[in-house]
């Protein structure tokens, strides 16, 4: 028995009536009794007592009603979930953020729109360092993340740019620069200061750090590199150094750091999207589009 058959079953029984179950499948009742007897001469069973106004279903067909209605909902919703899915409407999303992107308005402002927009897609967010986002697309472990370089070194990954954001000074407060009146320094007065490092070499706070501090004049005295910005921020606070950071990053405050921005034309923070350039998922398309909008909207403020 075919699933056509079945749902002509279902409409007989949901009528009570072959005639009036006709006019609602929009087909002849000659047609709809011949299938009804073709599935009562399959199953060897029959489904209907004819009565003089009417049909009515016996044991076997109350049996065939219940269980017919639960696999046709189930292959409603199957079929729905498939469409859901090459909509990108459905299904999981890995995605990526370095440690500083989230204190950057975009990123949280992003990911609740798409969460709003597309409730029934599962976000798995995973923190992690340029490197450690590199080996993640290698592994295929992650479908797109917000980072902080604009290069990364993996094959076939794209990155976009998203924003860029001035980077400011994260001072220990006891600091001379930290204790004056002006609230901006020099970058170059800061070049006998060990600088704190978010990442290794290749990541892009890392190198950004040190490209501003060569425009400056001066190579960075490297301190205590950290993989987190809470890390970094401890070690800041503690007096064991100093950091270059976005400026979005002023809005965290913890007792002992202190933020200047830079008197030199500021250097800047990259933030942009990173995702494979063959991924094909709808999902994916989706949440790239929502990003790219918004970060449009923003620029446009």
């Amino acid at each position: 028995m075919n699933l056509q058959r079945l749902r002509y079953f279902i409409a007989v029984a949901e009528a009570g009536h072959i005639t009036r179950a006709a006019e609602r499948l929009d087909m002849q009742q000659p047609p709809l009794s011949r299938q009804i007897s073709l599935i009562e001469r399959e199953l060897n069973v029959q489904l209907f007592r004819r009565l003089p106004r009417g049909v009515e279903l016996t044991s076997a067909g109350q049996a065939l009603f219940r269980e017919g209605k639960a696999l046709l909902a189930l292959l409603d919703r199957a079929l729905e979930t498939t469409r859901r899915a090459a909509r990108g409407e459905q299904g999981t999303l890995r995605v990526g953020v370095a440690p500083t992107a989230p204190f950057n308005p975009l990123v949280p402002v992003a990911i609740r729109t798409f969460r709003a927009g597309f409730p029934m897609v599962s976000l798995v967010l995973q923190e992690g360092l340029s490197n450690e986002i590199v080996a993640q697309f290698e592994n295929e472990q992650m479908d797109v993340a917000f980072v902080r370089a604009p290069q990364l070194h993996a094959d076939g990954v794209l990155v976009t740019p998203l924003q860029e954001e001035p980077l400011v000074a994260a001072l220990p407060s006891r600091h001379a620069m930290a204790t004056s009146r002006s609230k901006v320094v020099p970058l170059k007065s800061l070049a006998n200061d060990p600088f704190i490092m978010i990442g290794p070499p290749g990541t892009g706070l890392h190198d950004e750090t040190v490209a501003a501090c060569r425009e400056a004049g001066f190579v960075p005295r490297l301190g205590q590199p950290t993989p987190r910005i809470t890390s970094t921020l401890g070690l800041i606070a503690a007096g064991l150094g100093i950091a270059l950071v976005p400026s979005t990053m002023q809005s965290v405050r913890m007792a002992g750091v202190v933020y200047r921005r830079l008197r030199e034309t500021a250097p800047k923070a990259f933030l942009g999207l990173a995702w494979r350039r063959d991924d094909p998922s709808p999902v994916l398309k989706q949440f790239i589009n929502v990003v790219r909008s918004e970060a449009k909207r923003r620029s446009a403020v």
